[in-house]
């Protein structure tokens, strides 16, 4: 387990929607912004290549027609895993030796057909990990296949242990308990959900897992959405996603960055993994708190 002191990102921003260059080359400007800082973790929302469905006009992708122009956009402009928007990111973790999680739209060019909401770890050394969404919310069934579970995986990595899941995957306590079983240390949470609910969510995770928590929506104006957009939007200029990007730190669950709302912005704090280990000599919700005797049978 690593301690010491690591400086990490939220980087609240947003797409350039259904341009997957566009965006890749804007989340390559924010890295190394965010490295200029000192950063050496970069959390991206969730989706952020190339776009994510808003509930507030995805819904009515439910129908045969109307969404295949959309469709073909968000197939165009999405983002295989391994392939080369990916080699960019690693390529840039390399330049400013610093780690990244993103996340994106991911295709298989190789069997056309189904997408998936997709976060990725990467680093100077590569591909660290690659987790599907176990379960789209709503909406998020009519554009993604789910997850297998096979990749409930917490990395090792110089800067601690990294892990998390997306938006309200973070709901699922047998998911969480996957995770908190491997030891995690930072815990990522990209996400598009911006309540005030939601921040209570990820204080009560940093408390229960013993780890910092950085968690990542987008800020999505009306205005972001080009006027070819194929599918009908919301009228007026209220924003399709406030953000709240923050980060959490796990003896009070206090927000020790951000909230950040209503704008772009990299959200940075300083985090002491020392302070994850006195954590857990509180509560340690896998050791002396696990209980695995009574509540769950082996995994």
């Amino acid at each position: 387990m690593s301690s010491g002191t690591v400086r990490v990102a939220a980087i609240q921003t947003t797409s350039v929607i259904l341009n997957a260059e566009a965006t890749v080359a804007k989340g390559l400007d924010l890295l190394a912004e965010a490295s200029a800082q000192g950063v050496k973790l970069s959390v991206f929302p969730e989706l952020f290549v190339p776009l994510y469905p808003s509930n507030v006009w995805a819904y009515t992708a439910g129908r045969f027609d109307g969404f295949d122009d959309l469709w073909t956009r968000l197939w165009d402009n999405s983002v295989d895993v391994p392939g080369p928007q990916i080699d960019r990111f690693i390529s840039a973790c390399a330049e400013h030796d610093m780690y990244c999680v993103l996340g994106v739209n991911e295709r298989e060019s190789a069997r056309p057909g189904s997408l998936y909401n997709t976060m990725v770890l990467l680093g100077p050394e590569g591909l660290l990990l690659k987790h599907r969404k176990l379960m789209p919310t709503l909406h998020e069934r009519l554009f993604y296949g789910i997850g297998d579970g096979q990749d409930l995986t917490v990395v090792d990595t110089p800067l601690g242990r990294v892990g998390g899941l997306i938006c309200w995957e973070n709901r699922m306590p047998l998911a969480r308990y996957a995770l908190y079983r491997q030891g995690v240390q930072i815990w990522v949470a990209p996400t598009a959900e911006d309540s005030k609910g939601w921040l209570s969510t990820m204080a009560h995770i940093a408390i229960e897992s013993g780890a910092y928590v950085v968690s990542v929506p987008q800020y999505i104006p009306r205005s972001a959405f080009p006027d070819d957009f194929p599918a009908q939007l919301p009228d007026g200029d209220k924003a399709l996603g406030r953000g709240g990007a923050a980060i959490f730190e796990p003896i009070n669950g206090r927000a020790v960055a951000g909230p950040l709302y209503d704008a772009e912005g990299i959200v940075i704090a300083d985090i002491d993994l020392g302070r994850s280990l006195a954590a857990k000599r509180y509560f340690d919700v896998v050791g002396h708190y696990g209980r695995e005797d009574v509540l769950l049978p082996p995994l």
